[in-house]
């Protein structure tokens, strides 16, 4: 492989020396017109580019920001790619630390932490309060799409859950649904809203909620195994409508009552939650809750840039974005029995 052009080769291909070249490289002043043209061509012709990682080094600073995703979900997928553009605009880099069926949260941060990260953002994490809390007090971290109780070290950003839900229990309401059950998520602070909007905005209808459950032996919750598996329980008391935990869910319910031959919105709607791509898709046409990942991500940005580069200190204001619902074909009025 041929060598990386270094500074002292453009410094040389020219006649001057390497501190002259790095100050017309830079952009500062001193060097003459003549010179910086003569630079400049030679820097362009010899194919040079700056070594960010040693400049990085001399001003012990590493710009990255480390990002905590679950390989799994697309939400994260396009929670990172937000990210990664909102980042490069403020002039830092995105490093990628994944969560796998193998691989936890614990060991996903050490890992961000070795690779110099000034920051980290962590989407929906998983771990106790205490434990970010501490996080918190050794490096600038922002806990993206989960509440916390009080928090008083990480900043966070997220979308109201329990009004998403309660957003697909009213839409379904005014369709006519009084039959509305719910496909849970499990554990966690994120399914607990969930869970809870649901509940609430079914009691405050006077309709008596229904809420299957999320464990089973095919796979952790909140994925297409989820979906399949409440299904089974739905063909034995089958409602008019369901709300589901997230989209995978509902996917994976969609994909079950295809199979028993329950159509779908004629005789059951189905809602999901996130707004994946796979939602938007034609034949999939998922009504769901979305949250606003550009919005969520901007926010999460902006809070570390003003932990690191203005200096601020102390808690950080709890940011709490509005959910909206995108209503496809997957819901509408219940059939009215001859």
């Amino acid at each position: 492989m041929a060598r990386r052009v270094r500074l002292d080769d453009v410094a040389a291909a020219v006649g001057v020396s390497p501190a002259s070249a790095s100050l017309v490289l830079r952009g500062a002043p001193g060097p003459s017109a003549a010179t910086r043209a003569r630079v400049l061509e030679a820097a362009q012709r010899l194919g040079y580019r700056p070594d960010r990682a040693a400049s990085l080094l001399a001003s012990r600073r590493s710009r990255l920001i480390g990002l905590l995703i679950d390989v799994r979900s697309a939400f994260h997928a396009e929670v990172a790619e937000q990210l990664q553009d909102a980042a490069e605009d403020r002039g830092y880099d995105v490093v990628l630390s994944t969560v796998t069926r193998r691989r936890g949260q614990a060991r996903a941060v050490e890992t961000l932490l070795d690779s110099r990260c000034e920051a980290l953002v962590l989407i929906g994490p998983e771990a106790p309060q205490p434990d970010l809390e501490r996080l918190a007090a050794t490096v600038p971290l922002v806990v993206l799409c989960r509440r916390l109780e009080a928090a008083t070290g990480p900043d966070v950003v997220r979308t109201a859950d329990q009004a998403g839900t309660a957003l697909a229990v009213d839409h379904l309401h005014r369709l006519g649904h009084t039959a509305i059950a719910y496909v849970d998520g499990g554990i966690g602070t994120i399914a607990e809203d969930r869970r809870d909007g649901y509940l609430r905005a079914m009691g405050e209808r006077g309709l008596a909620p229904r809420v299957l459950p999320s464990t089973g032996p095919t796979g952790p919750t909140g994925t297409e195994s989820t979906g399949i598996e409440a299904a089974a329980h739905l063909l034995d008391d089958l409602p008019t409508a369901v709300v589901a935990f997230n989209d995978r869910t509902a996917v994976g319910l969609l994909d079950a009552l295809a199979r028993k031959g329950i159509s779908v919105p004629e005789d059951l709607s189905v809602v999901g939650y996130d707004d994946q791509p796979l939602a938007r898709l034609a034949h999939v046409g998922l009504t769901t809750v979305g949250q606003d990942t550009e919005a969520l991500t901007a926010r999460a940005l902006d809070a570390v840039v003003a932990r690191l580069d203005g200096g601020r200190e102390g808690p950080g204001p709890e940011q709490v974005l509005d959910p909206y619902l995108a209503v496809r074909r997957t819901t509408a009025p219940p059939r009215v029995s001859a």
